[in-house]
């Protein structure tokens, strides 16, 4: 069986304890409603990394009124509103939050605070726009409390249930469940593997009449280049490609995301691949912090810091899925850093040949704790050969664009939305220099890095670590 069937179920997702914001009616209760205020923040003398071009701007004053940014200039020359809370910027890099465009929200049968907690962890790493991608219908009321200011959580796009092989069973009721979470609110549709041609064929064509996107994996019996036919949104996990790149195998099904299919990758052919996928229009979000968990040893991970933001019972399911995936006829440690140097090459060729990068890193999963695993996403960017610069625009610009959302958020300019991280080093030098934010705005809301930590504490307190 193909592995990536389950990933992202429910029973794989981070649990946590809540956390909520300031100004709320009581701390200690779960789903503490956060009072929406008008207020205004002034940074002060920071330096600002707008996104628009690798540039950085020097000694400037953000000022921020409500939700948005009002004005973006030298220090001095700008005005600060009587009553403004002042944010000392000197020596500080202001840039955009980020996007964590392959997260997975815990299931409504999680305890209340569970949730809430994972959502403060993308919120704690400076990510302020998440694409759940396992939805359910209490997705769609965490995306509404979260526009409203009514929890601490990044703004949320969400899938509907998974269309996938065992939930697919004919055309007809492939038809079906795409209307029905149009009609339900959904965002866009998930796509799991073991979908057959006629019924992928079917969700295109209705998703197609009826206005919503789709997106995630490549089912074996549809292709790489079918999916690129349809104008798939997005192909997550770069997934598809491997096989597209070793062609057809007698007597070989793909594992693994092709794991055991690498020895007969033509690399040569990724540049007509990456030319087919821009053509496409087709964005992919690789994911690619998620697979060097698989070929190491679990007991490593243990010793990680993120790792205590995590439940043991799901670090210890976590172990146990490397376990298994170690202990199966196809896995071999030779073919998976080979697999993992063929997807490095994969995302340069699209990176280059102008096909769209997102970033996302598949959280939680496998030791990719939600907020903290983006910054493993961001490093493998960097080793696949983008420049820092490069990286930071898959979480930022990038998003933006693929939302259509470019006036509104994406970078640090004039009436944008608020959603900005402050950060100690430059991260155009370094993309590790976001992992210690000094604080992180959130829509106009400030959080800075002392109650970013105090929560963090409480976390893993919570879970006796």
């Amino acid at each position: 069986m193909r592995w990536g069937a389950g990933i992202g179920l429910a029973g794989v997702l981070l649990v946590a304890t809540a956390m909520t914001g300031a100004s709320v009616t009581d701390q200690s209760q779960t789903a503490a409603k956060v009072t929406v205020r008008k207020t205004t923040y002034a940074f002060i003398g920071v330096d600002v990394i707008p996104m628009d071009e690798e540039r950085i701007i020097k000694n400037q004053t953000v000022l921020v009124i409500d939700e948005r940014i009002i004005r973006v200039g030298p220090a001095g020359e700008i005005e600060v509103p009587e009553g403004a809370t002042t944010i000392d910027g000197s020596g500080l890099y202001l840039m955009p939050g980020l996007a964590e465009m392959h997260a997975h929200i815990p299931s409504s049968r999680a305890p209340e605070d569970y949730v809430a907690n994972t959502l403060f962890l993308y919120v704690a790493n400076g990510i302020t726009t998440i694409r759940g991608m396992l939805g359910e219908p209490s997705h769609l009321e965490l995306r509404a409390k979260s526009a409203a200011g009514e929890i601490l959580a990044p703004r949320i796009y969400t899938s509907g249930p998974s269309l996938n092989g065992n939930t697919v069973g004919s055309a007809e009721q492939a038809r079906r469940m795409v209307r029905q979470q149009k009609e339900a609110g959904y965002d866009f549709l998930k796509l799991h593997p073991g979908l057959s041609r006629a019924n992928f064929d079917a969700i295109v064509e209705t998703a197609d009449e009826i206005g919503i996107t789709y997106g995630g994996h490549v089912s074996l019996d549809v292709g790489l280049d079918r999916t690129l036919e349809a104008g798939q949104a997005t192909i997550d996990h770069l997934d598809g490609y491997v096989e597209a790149l070793a062609g057809s195998i007698p007597g070989e099904a793909s594992e693994f995301f092709g794991l055991n299919l690498v020895e007969y990758v033509n690399v040569n052919d990724i540049s007509r691949l990456a030319r087919q996928t821009e053509d496409a229009g087709v964005w992919n979000v690789p994911t690619m912090s998620l697979f060097p968990e698989f070929f190491g040893n679990a007991d490593d991970y243990l010793a990680r810091f993120d790792v205590r933001y995590v439940p043991q019972q799901q670090v210890t399911r976590w172990v146990g899925a490397i376990g298994r995936e170690q202990a199966s006829s196809y896995f071999s440690t030779k073919n998976g850093i080979l697999l993992i140097e063929i997807r490095r090459q994969i995302l340069k060729g699209l990176h280059d040949a102008g096909a769209g990068i997102l970033l996302g890193s598949d959280a939680p999963q496998i030791f990719n704790v939600p907020g903290f695993s983006m910054h493993e996403e961001l490093a493998e960017y960097v080793e696949s050969g983008l420049s820092p610069f490069e990286a930071l625009e898959t979480g930022t610009v990038n998003v933006a664009q693929f939302y259509e959302a470019l006036d509104k958020r994406g970078t640090v300019q004039e009436g944008m939305i608020a959603d900005l991280i402050l950060v100690r080093g430059n991260p155009l030098a370094d993309v590790a220099n976001v992992r210690d934010p000094v604080g992180v705005m959130l829509r106009g809301r400030w959080i800075p890095g002392s109650e970013i930590e105090e929560r963090l504490e409480a976390i893993a307190a919570s879970y006796g670590n």
